[in-house]
């Protein structure tokens, strides 16, 4: 039975959606991609909107199984952390509306799953995407690789992957480093009550 699995790879400014059919051979094919855009001068309510309306349609029209979405980390930047987090909200919420399951991967863990190599850079990931998808050319810009490949994570490593609400509890299918992930992030939870 195929799977299908749409990606989102989320951000205010370029939201990237991939949607990738995958068989129970692993083989991935592409069934659409697109990144949605936002202004960074238009008002933070209608940037949300407007990924609200492009996941609601996208997820409508493409039906996936699936959603795999990049978990958010702490970076420098506090205001892209919180758009990032942000738009991915709005994500997540529109797959509950419709029951569908979400599952969040690390940029790490997509790296590795996709190219072998947990630190690799957007070239390298945009190139095995390209190739594991038999595209013609290279998907852009890298926000649209970036969702074919949380995509294609999700379904070569979807039973291991960290579902959202999940407590990273023994015996849930996560790897060891999802455990100690969602360990630390319980934690961090406690200590703001």
């Amino acid at each position: 039975m195929t799977l299908r699995v749409l990606g989102v790879d989320p951000g205010l400014t370029r939201c990237g959606f991939g949607v990738v059919d995958i068989e129970p051979n692993r083989r991935a094919t592409l069934v659409g991609v697109t990144v949605v855009g936002t202004r960074a001068d238009v008002a933070l309510e209608q940037r949300l909107l407007a990924i609200s309306n492009s996941i609601d349609e996208w997820l409508d029209r493409y039906t996936p199984d699936v959603l795999a979405v990049e978990r958010v980390f702490s970076q420098l930047n506090v205001s892209t952390v919180m758009g990032t987090a942000q738009a991915s909200g709005v994500v997540i919420a529109a797959a509950a509306r419709r029951g569908i399951t979400v599952a969040l991967h690390t940029p790490t863990e997509v790296k590795a799953a996709v190219t072998g190599n947990g630190q690799a850079d957007k070239t390298a990931v945009t190139k095995m995407v390209t190739r594991i998808l038999r595209l013609d050319r290279p998907p852009t810009p890298a926000d649209a690789a970036d969702a074919l490949a949380l995509a294609i994570t999700h379904a070569w490593r979807g039973s291991t992957a960290p579902v959202a609400g999940s407590r990273g509890q023994p015996g849930s299918g996560q790897t060891a480093a999802q455990r100690l992930w969602a360990e630390a992030e319980a934690k961090a939870r406690r200590k703001i009550r």
